[in-house]
């Protein structure tokens, strides 16, 4: 038994600190777990919704949220507003410009 090295230096050796060796995440709440369930209704009906517009809906349902928890629980089930994206109306670079014959 006296081979084994301690947890300490255990830790040491692997550049972590002690706390992250003893450290145990907590379980989401049931409140956010309603919450997760609300918004993915939401979302499934208005998918263009994003975090500010979500945190209006819940308000308007009567809980008292904010936008950062909005956003946690949004980027925890990996949804996010669609939108259009950079770059939409570039042409391809085969497209041929051809001249503006009002002009000439």
């Amino acid at each position: 038994m006296e081979d084994c090295l301690s947890i300490a230096k255990q830790c040491e050796l692997a550049c972590i600190p002690r706390s992250s060796y003893y450290y145990r995440p907590m379980p989401e709440s049931t409140l956010n777990h309603e919450l997760m369930r609300i918004i993915d209704e939401q979302y499934m009906k208005t998918p263009f919704y994003g975090i500010p517009r979500m945190t209006a809906f819940l308000r308007s349902k009567g809980y008292n949220i904010n936008h950062k928890r909005v956003e946690r629980l949004m980027s925890i089930m990996g949804i996010h507003a669609i939108y259009p994206k950079k770059h939409l109306s570039n042409p391809t670079p085969s497209y041929k410009v051809y001249p503006y014959l009002l002009l000439v």
